[in-house]
């Protein structure tokens, strides 16, 4: 396999459906899935008892390590072998790990300190995409001017966003609901089976995927090699690609994985929330929008951007809780159809820090029947390459 294609294939699959959980008492509360759903229990190991060689992170829950390293790579610019050595990665052997080490232990002294211990500071604070420091305000040019400073998905400039005085976030998802056709409606859709292509570095992909209620979806990307699968069950989640032993969702991952699989998400997210408000507005792309910002108990808030004319939902940002501070997920949604009595965006473009796809749906078939099997996580032993 290409090793260049391999890798389109690994973070394709890495970020593909999900982004980021919730999971199901549904059957015997009657909560919306998403207000209780999908959240894993604490983690079994911390850092320093599943990895080598944890020093500045110890206490960190086990799975928080590897969004951790994404967030510093993202605020950096950089890649894995920058602080570690290829295929070992405890050992000590590089001066920027020392580095990093120090900034992280000042980073913590400087929240502790100045904001009560809360996460104000980053290394994106001062880094901004760059290994060096930003230590000097950079000189206006073009190039500069059609760059723009890099910033967090979803975290606007003081300059674009204005205050609300407008609908109330309640009001903003009433409208919402009634743009994508009615409750009644939304509430009626079962199943759903998409096909379409996913376009990623350059790359077109054909993919499939199968959701179900409850909280249940699972994608393949088809490639030359085999399957690229994305799946979450209503409980877990998992990654699969050709060559690769499966990678189970946890944390964030799952936490989008869910959200992603709710076919009644929109009806559901009064309950999710556990306190809105309008932030302002703001343009995306053309569209003027109302930004809503929703909290969450114990997770991090998701902001939501409603078209103001339409009401239609353009634009979601969800974020990963890592030790060092919030991973973005961005999804732009366009394309909006009427199918079987509700509105479904056709296309949707997610990007983080890592990277970034586009998914364009050429049919869509609501309502019809659905295998569980489909959703059932395969056995470690089932996870192989393609045949030579």
């Amino acid at each position: 396999m290409n090793v260049k294609l391999a890798n389109v294939v690994f973070i394709v699959a890495f970020i593909v459906a999900p982004g980021f959980v919730v999971d199901a008492v549904r059957a015997q509360t009657g909560a919306a899935p998403g207000a209780q759903g999908a959240t894993n229990p604490p983690s079994s190991k911390k850092a320093e008892e599943q990895f080598k060689n944890i020093q500045v992170l110890k206490g960190v829950p086990a799975e928080q390590i590897f969004p951790t390293m994404q967030f510093i790579s993202a605020s950096l610019g950089v890649e894995c072998e920058f602080c570690h050595v290829h295929n070992a990665f405890e050992k000590d052997d590089k001066k920027p790990k020392q580095t990093a080490r120090k900034m992280i232990d000042m980073m913590f002294a400087i929240n502790k300190d100045n904001f009560e211990g809360h996460r104000e500071v980053t290394c994106n604070s001062c880094h901004r995409g760059s290994a060096h420091p930003q230590a000097s305000p950079a000189v206006m040019t073009e190039e500069l001017r059609e760059a723009e400073p890099k910033e967090a998905a979803g975290v606007a400039k003081p300059s674009e966003v204005r205050e609300n005085v407008g609908p109330s976030g309640e009001q903003l998802l009433d409208k919402y609901v009634r743009a994508l056709g009615g409750a009644a409606a939304i509430d009626e859709i079962g199943s759903r089976v998409m096909k379409g292509t996913i376009d990623f570095g350059g790359k077109s992909l054909p993919i499939d995927i199968y959701s179900k209620e409850p909280e249940k979806r699972i994608s393949f990307a088809h490639m030359p090699e085999g399957d690229s699968v994305t799946a979450f069950n209503g409980h877990e989640g998992w990654l699969g690609t050709p060559g690769r032993p499966l990678r189970e969702m946890h944390g964030s991952d799952l936490d989008g994985a869910s959200i992603d699989a709710d076919l009644h998400l929109a009806t559901h997210l009064k309950a999710i929330f556990s306190e809105m408000r309008v932030r302002g507005t703001e343009k995306v792309g053309d569209h003027a929008t109302y930004v809503v910002v929703g909290q969450r108990e114990g997770k991090p808030p998701i902001q939501l951007y409603f078209d103001q004319e339409s009401g239609l939902l353009v634009r979601m940002v969800r974020f990963g809780e890592t030790a060092l501070g919030w991973l973005p997920t961005q999804i732009d949604y366009a394309d909006y159809r009427d199918t079987d009595s509700v509105k479904i965006p056709y296309r949707w473009t997610l990007a983080r820090p890592s990277g970034r796809f586009t998914i364009q749906i050429t049919d869509i078939k609501q309502n019809v029947p659905v295998d569980d099997a489909k959703f059932v996580k395969p056995a470690a032993e089932e996870q192989k390459g393609p045949a030579k």
